[in-house]
């Protein structure tokens, strides 16, 4: 998974009027959560706009002022309701040998057969949380929806998760072609030859009933 590097600077005081001259300064108070003690610290709120403004996902390497680095998911986030700037964000420390609970987003690629034929594609799950060690987290989920027919859907269950571990139930519907007023019959490509043979043996047959009797009407 890609990383994103946040250079902040480590917080003495936490009280409301420290925390208040910080957000004047244009500074993010933060917290980092899962290690031995909280770590207190702020960053500009300008450094956080690649990690909060985009729907991928990221871990953080976060690298304080007194030389210490430490990697972690953005926990949490506050934004100001009116303004909608960043009031304060939680951290989540990261382990090598910790399992970790994230949302990651779901990619789809190839163009869906039903969708050719009219129907629509409905994504019910644009992110999927799930459960691994850090370095087996990927950056997305990608779903080839090439061979999805008006009606299939694809769910959890049909999802391979070789290095993690999906935190749904496998009848978790992630996406599905619906059927539209403008569909058309989508028929496999085996019933259409199947159906060319019948039709050409149907012809034979008419047309071999079809000489006796002209046969006939000549004599």
């Amino acid at each position: 998974m890609k990383s994103i590097t946040i250079n902040g600077s480590k917080r003495e005081s936490v009280g409301k009027k420290a925390t208040k001259a910080l957000r004047n300064a244009g500074q993010v108070p933060c917290v980092l959560y899962g290690g031995d003690q909280p770590v207190h610290f702020s960053a500009p709120e300008l450094a956080f706009s690649k990690l909060v403004y985009t729907p991928n996902a990221h871990t953080v390497v976060i690298a304080l002022d007194n030389g210490e680095t430490l990697n972690a998911v953005l926990q949490d986030i506050q934004f100001h309701p009116v303004t909608d700037r960043i009031l304060h964000i939680d951290f989540y420390q990261l382990f090598e040998d910790k399992e970790i609970a994230l949302n990651i987003p779901v990619n789809l690629v190839g163009n869906s057969r039903g969708v050719k034929n009219g129907g629509v594609l409905r994504r019910n799950n644009r992110k999927l949380r799930i459960k691994a060690l850090p370095a087996n987290l990927p950056d997305f989920i990608e779903i080839d929806i090439t061979p999805l027919k008006i009606g299939d859907k694809v769910a959890v269950g049909d999802l391979p998760s070789e290095n993690y571990t999906f935190l749904h139930s496998d009848n978790t519907v992630v996406c599905q072609i619906k059927t539209a007023r403008t569909a058309i019959v989508d028929v496999d490509d085996e019933d259409e030859e199947l159906e060319g043979e019948e039709g050409a043996e149907a012809s034979a047959e008419g047309a071999a009933a079809d000489a006796p009797a002209a046969e006939a009407t000549q004599e």
